[in-house]
């Protein structure tokens, strides 16, 4: 059996790349795909911490967490669109003035 620490070491390590992702690009794209990297690290530290208790409570908010996600990047994605066809560029930086 594999020891709690090792998931929880990949779980800090996935979550720390996640940061660093979304603190040092400029594009959308990359910052949604680092987002998801932190959502699953976390989710993976979920599963770790309910299979060591021996409790599905971790996988079920697991399951929950995966579903607001998708709706996230469906949402996300939807808006890149909207801001490519109007701006022609998804540079964060350039999208500083969403005025309506």
């Amino acid at each position: 059996m594999v020891p709690i620490t090792y998931y929880l070491g990949l779980s800090a390590v996935m979550f720390v790349l996640g940061i660093i992702g979304v603190l040092t690009r400029r594009n959308a794209i990359v910052i949604f795909m680092s987002l998801e990297m932190m959502y699953n690290a976390a989710n993976l530290a979920f599963v770790a911490f309910a299979r060591f208790h021996l409790a599905l409570d971790g996988q079920l908010f697991v399951f929950f967490v995966m579903t607001v996600a998708a709706a996230e990047v469906a949402v996300g994605l939807a808006l890149m669109v909207a801001i490519f066809r109007n701006k022609q560029t998804i540079d964060v930086d350039q999208m500083n003035n969403l005025k309506g």
